[in-house]
């Protein structure tokens, strides 16, 4: 049976928490110049906006806000409208599948909210299990900015 030998690149600490260094907290005895050259790597990042996500990287003006197109940036411009909510569940052995129709109340990263008119009852639906969503109305949508010179 073979050795191997630990890697041993970064200094050792006895619980661990130094064993990445990072531009914020270099390791306690590196030289100066080992940590300007890891807070030189470390990548800019923009600030998230609550929303949405912003592309990394991209030139931002003050005041402008770029978001990337996620679906429930998309069901929040449709609150109010009447939709279909297509959702299966796995290892379900009284239905796998399910069709939720009603007013949408909200939607967040991971659910939908929606309230049957009729029965006046709410639904929290997952994400994880939305197939797909229909809508009998033309749908709100605001596409993102391109990045200059994309087409």
């Amino acid at each position: 049976m073979s050795q191997q030998m630990p890697y041993t690149g970064y200094p050792q600490q006895q619980y661990g928490y130094d064993m990445y260094p990072s531009a914020q907290y270099p390791p306690y005895g590196m030289p100066q110049q080992q940590q300007q050259m890891i807070q030189q790597q470390q990548p800019q990042l923009v600030p998230m906006q609550p929303s949405g996500a912003l592309i990394p990287g991209m030139p931002i003006t003050p005041g402008q806000v770029l978001e990337e197109s996620y679906i429930e940036n998309i069901l929040r411009l449709n609150r109010g409208k009447v939709i279909t909510v297509y959702q299966t569940f796995e290892n379900n052995s009284q239905w796998n599948a399910k069709i939720f129709r009603g007013v949408l109340e909200t939607a967040g990263r991971d659910h939908i909210i929606l309230s049957d008119p009729q029965t006046g009852k709410r639904y929290l639906l997952l994400m994880v299990n939305t197939d797909y969503i229909t809508a009998d109305e033309e749908l709100n949508y605001i596409a993102p900015p391109l990045p200059t010179g994309v087409r």
